[in-house]
């Protein structure tokens, strides 16, 4: 009876994150109500606080539940023996832009995060997580970065971190942008191609032919 419990509690959970998404996406982040989402999910208000504390708890487990896998590959690069770090990394940015332009949820759940939340006092917890996930993946992006210049016996004229950040703004620029306006340009292969650019710029990667 317990296990039927802990099952039917964890799909009330599942329930209430996805009409969440559906209406964060559809009236904003800061339009939407708990109750809106209790109703949307048809649940009580205290199913609601029975699994998250306010909305800000329930947005980030909303952005946990999608983007941790991503943030979870992107923490690995590095870490398997006689592998280019570069190239892992390169393949890890690669595979989120893939998930961005191709699943529903993955691409609903970052124009949420990025199109449609105001950082406003009941959600200075969701802007506290953007700040520490941005912080984690620069940083596992700078480690990528100096494991490539060390076995490729570079050097470069600015800090690995700024490189990283550099990178980091770069993909984020390119996310929001094609949000905005999907059909103005292909997304993967924009990624890649400027990705190539910029690490080329810097003698991390050939230079691209003329």
């Amino acid at each position: 009876m317990a296990r039927r419990t802990k099952a039917d509690a964890l799909a009330t959970r599942h329930q209430l994150l996805d009409a969440a998404e559906c209406l964060f996406a559809e009236k904003g982040v800061s339009r939407t109500s708990l109750n809106d989402i209790a109703l949307a999910a048809g649940a009580s208000r205290g199913a609601i606080y029975w699994h998250f504390k306010n909305k800000a708890d329930l947005f980030n487990a909303m952005m946990e539940r999608t983007t941790l896998p991503m943030e979870q590959a992107l923490q690995q690069v590095g870490h398997e023996p006689g592998q280019d770090p570069l190239a892992e990394l390169r393949r890890s940015i690669a595979d989120a832009m893939h998930r961005i332009a191709h699943d529903e949820r993955t691409r609903r759940v970052f124009e949420v995060a990025t199109l449609k939340v105001e950082y406003v006092d009941e959600l200075m917890a969701v802007r506290a997580r953007h700040r520490r996930v941005q912080a984690d993946n620069v940083s596992q992006m700078e480690r990528s970065l100096q494991e490539a210049l060390v076995q490729r016996a570079l050097s470069l004229p600015l800090p690995v971190a700024t490189l990283a950040q550099g990178l980091y703004a770069l993909l984020v620029g390119l996310i929001h942008t094609w949000l905005l306006a999907p059909e103005t340009f292909e997304l993967e292969a924009t990624a890649e191609a400027s990705v190539q650019a910029y690490l080329s710029g810097w003698g991390l990667l050939p230079a691209l032919a003329g």
